[in-house]
């Protein structure tokens, strides 16, 4: 008999099962499920702590990777795990938006909530599922969290659409979209695409949480059967007295105050009206508890009286903080090439929101290595987030990027990443820097417009611009307004926000958390339409800083070119052990790669280098035809004539008669030797039987002559010639990267 009591249920969603066990892993955690799907098993854990003197809900949530999970060892140097990566990061933060608003006011005992992939097989993503196995761990925990989430991604492939698609899949979709929620509404989505409509965001919403009931009841079916009794949870009361005073002695100072347009200015008013408050209702008596208790209920009150004020006043009245309409957005200045030796910068200011987006362009060398949980192992574009403490403001430590900082810097990767141009129209590595100068609401959305102007500003071929706002929802019993271009204080007391960003014609990114049920799909419809037409405002004023791609590159930029040319003929541009790459890559100062396909990329600090390289290759590859010009290196002489090395690899011969035009000679030797340099013409190509037969470029019996009559005049000889060779050594196994500065064969040559 087993020492484990194991409980399980199973939910088929997608035509795959997802099976929810509790019971054998982690007994002391304060609830353990490990769920499955097929191959990949995730271990979620919920754990509270003692109760703490906390004013906010002391909530982390953490995914912690495990290489060995896909049969992995860990790339750096300690060949451990270290802080998590971008993957990580991102499925933490879809976990916690949706279930941090469900936790019951007063929740004051620290909680961590951990998910950790066992096994993962890419036909079933991990990241679906630690959402689910996270939702399931805290309802079978004490945690009193009364609603489950479950949570599904909806792909769509073909004008199809796919319930939990597998990873494979990821790069040939053109909708990723990841919802969760509870039975009764959807509380989060995440969504990146090519560029769909708004109905087809729609259709798939209504998809997803279909599937996201089905997870809901068995959640609920294994809180059933091995669920534990909830923590009971003092739930703060507002003292009335100390509301019904802040109503009647400082309403009307409150209203002026949070009326004030300038952010920082309005936050100082309404400090200063919170500090009356304070002084006239909980002046010190001398009892230091007693005093500390009732500063904290005046302080819970005013923050009470200020929600409402500002929500009934937006919600009901219509008016917002700043005066703007429901749908008006606040003033935009756009401008380019900020920054003179970056590659392509732009600086977006929307109201006290203001970003600097700078590009930099790199070879493929330059692209990031990806080592986490999935089948992707670089990235050659990506776009980082940075949030300075005084954009807002503050003074604090910098401690490198916040998980927030990681996500905002996605989201707007994923906006911008359907106007990229593939590596074979454009191929270079580009990386986009979006600073937050100032902000006042939206500073990712910012980061989209920004970075969409800097990519053109930049040269890159983007399909076309993309633009972000952010939209909000506030909802008053049965009056609500939808917001476009929600300032702070909308965010921060709104009952949903979301953004939206796309081209003209189609959404790219959306991201949405909602804090309420009732938000009806007639809701979200008339949100998404106001949100495209908000879109498509911006787009014109980004237009009137730049409306295209220009057409060439900042002088700074490295310049990149690529050539096919014949695979037989990589021998020709390698060399014997690297030597002929190793060669060119000194003389012209570039890079050089050779793929197994014959594609060429030439990477220098400037197009002459660049054009001079892949000018020297083509010639070095390139079939010689009738009626070409080389000049060529005599290679071996003969009693008939001399072999002329045309281009590595490929001999002609000169023969005796026209070593001399118009007189003949004994020998050869009498006018040429090894070694010499002389100007021919290709005047007869054999393919069949591999000869190449010349005339020097000077002989006045092929001057302006036509390539048909070059080949009736000929070479004047007969047999014997060497033709095309392999170059000496015609070493595929030397090096196929080459880069300036010597080293033996098959090195790098770093210098």
């Amino acid at each position: 008999m087993s020492m484990f009591e194991v409980s399980r249920v199973s939910v088929e969603i997608g035509g795959q099962e997802i099976s929810l066990e509790t019971g054998k892993f982690a007994r002391q955690a304060g609830g353990a499920v490990v769920v499955r799907s097929g191959e990949t098993m995730v271990l979620c854990t919920a754990t509270a702590g003692d109760p703490r003197d906390f004013d906010f809900l002391p909530l982390t949530v953490d995914v912690e990777e495990r290489h060995y999970a896909i049969g992995k060892i860990p790339g750096s140097f300690f060949r451990r795990e270290a802080r998590a990566g971008e993957k990580a990061t991102l499925t933490a933060r879809m976990i916690d938006r949706p279930i941090r608003p469900l936790f019951p006011k007063g929740w004051n005992r620290e909680t961590q909530l951990i998910a950790q992939p066992m096994s993962v097989s890419f036909d079933n993503p991990y990241d679906i599922l630690a959402m689910n196995g996270i939702s399931a761990a805290v309802a079978i925990s004490e945690i009193p969290v009364a609603k489950h989430v479950g949570a599904v991604r909806v792909g769509k492939l073909g004008g199809e659409f796919i319930v939990n698609p597998s990873e494979e899949d990821y790069d040939e979709l053109e909708m990723d979209l990841v919802v969760s929620g509870t039975d009764e509404a959807i509380l989060m989505v995440e969504c990146g695409s090519s560029g769909v409509t708004e109905q087809e965001v729609l259709d798939a919403l209504d998809i997803a949480h279909g599937e996201i009931k089905k997870l809901c009841a068995a959640m609920e079916e294994l809180r059933a059967k091995a669920g534990k009794a909830k923590a009971e949870v003092v739930t703060p009361v507002i003292d009335s007295e100390a509301l019904a005073a802040i109503e009647s002695g400082f309403a009307a100072k409150l209203d002026a105050a949070t009326q004030v347009p300038d952010k920082l200015a309005r936050q100082d008013a309404i400090n200063e009206v919170k500090a009356s408050a304070l002084a006239e209702l909980a002046a010190p008596s001398g009892e230091d508890d007693a005093d500390q208790a009732r500063q904290g209920a005046v302080s819970m009150a005013f923050a009470k009286f200020e929600k409402d004020m500002i929500r009934r006043r937006i919600a009901v009245d219509k008016r917002r903080p700043d005066g703007r309409a429901a749908d008006e957005i606040r003033r935009i200045e756009t401008e380019v090439d900020i920054s003179p030796r970056v590659h392509g910068s732009a600086l977006f200011t929307r109201g006290e929101t203001q970003i600097l987006s700078n590009v930099a362009l790199g070879t493929t060398r330059m692209d990031m290595k990806i080592d986490n949980l999935s089948l992707q192992e670089t990235k050659t574009f990506f776009h980082h987030y940075n949030f300075p403490p005084f954009s807002v403001g503050e003074a604090r430590p910098m401690r490198g990027p916040k998980r927030r900082d990681i996500g905002h810097g996605a989201l707007a990767e994923r906006a911008l990443a359907a106007s990229i141009p593939s590596q074979e129209e454009f191929p270079y590595v580009t990386r986009v820097v979006s600073e937050t100068l100032e902000s006042n609401g939206s500073s990712s959305m910012g980061s989209v417009c920004a970075s969409s102007m800097a990519l053109q500003a930049a040269g890159v071929p983007v399909s076309g611009p993309v633009a972000g706002v952010a939209m909000g929802l506030i909802k008053e019993g049965d009056d609500y307004i939808v917001l476009t271009d929600i300032a702070g204080v909308e965010d921060h007391l709104g009952d949903m926000d979301f953004k939206v960003a796309g081209f003209e014609d189609g959404i790219t990114a959306l991201q949405m958390d909602i804090k309420i049920t009732g938000v009806t799909m007639e809701i979200l419809t008339d949100a998404l339409e106001q949100a495209r037409q908000g879109r498509l405002f911006i787009l014109a004023e980004m237009a009137k800083a730049i409306d295209a791609p220009r057409e060439g590159l900042s002088e700074y930029a490295p310049r990149i070119e690529s050539i096919k040319i014949d695979p037989d003929k990589i021998g020709a541009v390698i060399g014997k052990g690297g030597e002929t790459i190793r060669g060119l890559c000194e003389e012209f100062e570039a890079e050089i790669d050779v793929e197994d396909d014959g594609t060429v990329r030439v990477y220098a600090t400037n197009g002459t280098l660049v054009d001079g390289c892949i000018a020297r290759i083509s010639a070095m590859t390139r079939e010689a035809e009738i009626g070409d010009t080389f000049t060529g290196k005599v290679v071996k002489t003969t009693t008939f004539g001399a072999f002329v090395e045309l281009v590595k690899g490929t001999d002609g011969l000169l023969h005796i008669s026209n070593v001399k035009p118009g007189q003949r000679v004994a020998a050869v030797e009498d006018e040429l030797n090894a070694g010499d340099e002389i100007d021919v013409t290709v005047v007869e190509r054999d393919r069949e039987r591999g000869r190449i037969g010349l005339r020097l470029s000077s002989d006045p019996a092929i001057a302006d002559k036509t390539p048909e009559e070059l080949a009736a005049i000929g070479n004047g000889g007969g047999g014997g010639d060497r033709g095309p060779r392999r170059s000496g050594g015609g070493d595929r196994g030397g090096d196929r990267r080459g880069r300036r500065g010597g080293g033996g064969g098959g090195d790098r040559g770093r210098r």
